[in-house]
């Protein structure tokens, strides 16, 4: 079964993506609030959504059935205000800079007062699971994120 398409009214521009999440007990510590290494994990999943609304084979066929990774080289957090079981956020993703084989990203955090609680700047290359060496972006990938107006720098690398 195919993903969402791409080209839904929630996500016009394919370098920018955001979802609604409710901050759950097994995200926290033991005084409730989100436990840091979490804000990890949630990004992590919406970097899969995001792939998901992208290709036709979601992330799970760029990982499983084409071979590739796309594993982090470089991460900045900067953690803002703390967030609690049960707020609801919403967790975005924007492309910021779209090389030859590597993604800048920008992911936030931010709760339903508006007040971003978290955001980090994360480097992403593409890579071969064969070789585990960086390659171009691939051509399927770089067309669905070409396939609208960009807000990203393009450059070389």
């Amino acid at each position: 079964m195919p993903f969402p398409s791409r080209d839904n009214a929630m996500h016009p521009n394919p370098c920018q993506f955001s979802r609604p999440h409710r901050i759950r007990f097994a995200e926290c510590d033991p005084a409730g609030i989100v436990f840091y290494p979490q804000y990890f994990v949630m990004f992590n999943n919406l970097l899969e959504a995001w792939i998901d609304s992208l290709l036709p084979d979601g992330f799970a066929g760029y990982i499983g059935k084409q071979g590739y990774g796309l594993p982090t080289v470089r991460l900045e957090a900067d953690f803002r205000a703390i967030s609690r079981m049960g707020d609801d956020v919403t967790l975005s993703l924007e492309v910021v800079r779209l090389g030859g084989k590597s993604l800048t990203l920008a992911l936030a955090c931010t709760g339903s007062d508006g007040e971003v609680r978290m955001s980090v700047n994360q480097v992403v290359v593409s890579t071969s699971l064969t070789t585990h060496r960086a390659i171009d972006i691939p051509q399927a990938l770089r067309q669905a994120l070409t396939a609208a107006p960009l807000n990203a720098t393009r450059s070389a690398s």
